[in-house]
């Protein structure tokens, strides 16, 4: 049996949602055991030009809810990247997870071959639904979702590979 579209993408989107919200449960855990304002943690970043953790929930969440709608055909939910708290970030990914539940297997899989056109940054690019998935979204998904490992990493927060391969089968 072959995977899916709907197979190689909303369970591994679930799945790394969650584990960017136990990230973020440990970064609380850690700054409020060191005496410290977990605030402190949002505007980490791995470089001066990198996103901080605030934009790279936002960019995972964004590459989720998008990819998903896109290769369903559907209508992505609108967030305004309005977060300035932990909090705020895990009620993003929260309401991510939500859209996701609603997305089903019938809705993507046969589409494989169906084009797909997205305008990031002012250019086009044109993909069929399989190399959008495996090529596009999820590279992007786990870029984000590791460099908030990294940034958390990086501030210090104990995390170890089980973290993130958390919930993998």
């Amino acid at each position: 049996m072959s995977l899916s579209l709907y197979d190689i993408s909303v369970p591994a989107f679930q799945r790394g949602l969650d584990v960017l919200s136990h990230l973020l449960e440990q970064g609380v855990a850690h700054a409020q055991a060191q005496g410290q304002d977990p605030a402190q943690l949002l505007t980490g970043r791995l470089a001066p030009d990198m996103y901080t953790l605030i934009g790279q929930v936002q960019s995972a969440s964004d590459a989720a809810k998008f990819g998903a709608a896109r290769l369903a055909g559907i209508a992505p939910p609108s967030f305004a990247d309005t977060e300035t708290t932990l909090e705020e970030l895990r009620e993003r990914i929260a309401k991510t997870q939500a859209f996701l539940s609603t997305v089903t297997p019938q809705s993507m899989d046969g589409q494989e071959e169906r084009e797909i056109v997205i305008r990031p940054g002012g250019r086009e690019l044109t993909f069929v639904a399989r190399d959008y998935i495996r090529g596009f979204v999820l590279p992007n998904f786990y870029f984000h979702l590791t460099t908030a490992y990294g940034i958390l990493r990086h501030l210090g927060v104990p995390l170890g590979k089980m973290d993130y391969l958390r919930g993998a089968a």
